[in-house]
């Protein structure tokens, strides 16, 4: 099993096609001990500086290689020994790969995308086309797209001529804005204030809205903590004193809901924000 493995990989690496070795599940086999039973999250290239003992990069797409020599070095010996099959990176030789998982997938390709290189798979087709573009899982219902930054089990050849990767195909993969609708109009509390405004210009105020903006915006995780977070700053530093207007709740919960909270996210938030504080 396992010099079969390698002598798949060594062949197709020998045609420019990236490999890496996929243990059960088809989930990429780790290289060292940090990434054993994928405690990296399977992701190599988002993991911390210095969390990784094995030349990098550990696994994953990230680890897909032609070189012969890392396929058969004593470090890979240990990989192949875990491994069911052989993957590959798609983007790493000018591929997409068209993962449709059933019938009703595939059916949607045959109308709509130009026939070329196709591949059985134990639920449906890998379509392949030449041609580079983003990995999106879920394009619709039962097709992923897997190119850059993604890999996909070998299993075989194929039959058919490999055509250009045809705009539709790339039109799936086009990152969509978020949805943005209309700040509604308030109806959570504003504090009104009791006492003397600390705050001695309103540039202050403006300043500190448009840095709540400004971290909301650039969240690029745990966007629903970072929301009340930063409502819960706002609050803290404004809250009491009467200088919130409707107009600069209603700036927050807009750059809020363009990182795609709801409404009601935005509503529950500042409520719990509020609560914290006793306001």
């Amino acid at each position: 099993m396992i010099s079969t493995l390698v002598s798949t990989a060594l062949r197709l690496a020998a045609l420019g096609l990236p490999v890496l070795p996929l243990r059960k599940g088809k989930i990429p086999v780790g290289n060292c001990p940090d990434c054993k039973n994928s405690a990296c999250g399977d992701r190599p290239h988002m993991k911390a500086a210095g969390t990784c003992r094995c030349p990098a990069p550990c696994h994953g797409w990230a680890a897909a290689t032609t070189d012969p020599h890392v396929l058969t070095s004593p470090l890979w010996a240990t990989a192949w020994q875990q491994a069911v099959a052989v993957a590959y990176h798609p983007a790493g030789a000018g591929l997409t790969v068209v993962d449709l998982d059933d019938e009703s997938a595939i059916t949607w390709a045959r109308q709509t995308l130009p026939p070329t290189r196709t591949v059985t798979t134990t639920r449906g087709e890998h379509w392949i086309y030449q041609g580079t573009t983003r990995s999106v899982n879920a394009v619709r219902e039962g097709v992923d797209i897997k190119s850059a930054m993604a890999y996909a089990r070998y299993l075989g050849p194929g039959t058919g001529a490999t055509a250009p990767l045809p705009d539709a195909v790339r039109a799936l993969t086009v990152e969509k804005p978020p949805t943005v609708r209309p700040a509604p109009h308030l109806t959570v509390p504003v504090p009104a204030g009791d006492g003397q405004c600390p705050h001695r210009t309103p540039a202050y105020l403006e300043r500190g809205i448009r840095m709540a903006e400004q971290r909301i915006t650039e969240a690029r995780s745990q966007v629903h903590a970072t929301v009340y977070r930063t409502f819960l700053a706002v609050l803290s530093t404004h809250g009491r004193c009467g200088c919130l207007t409707d107009s600069h709740v209603e700036r927050l919960f807009t750059a809020a809901q363009a990182k795609g909270e709801s409404p009601r996210h935005c509503t529950d938030a500042w409520a719990n924000a509020r609560t914290r504080l006793g306001l």
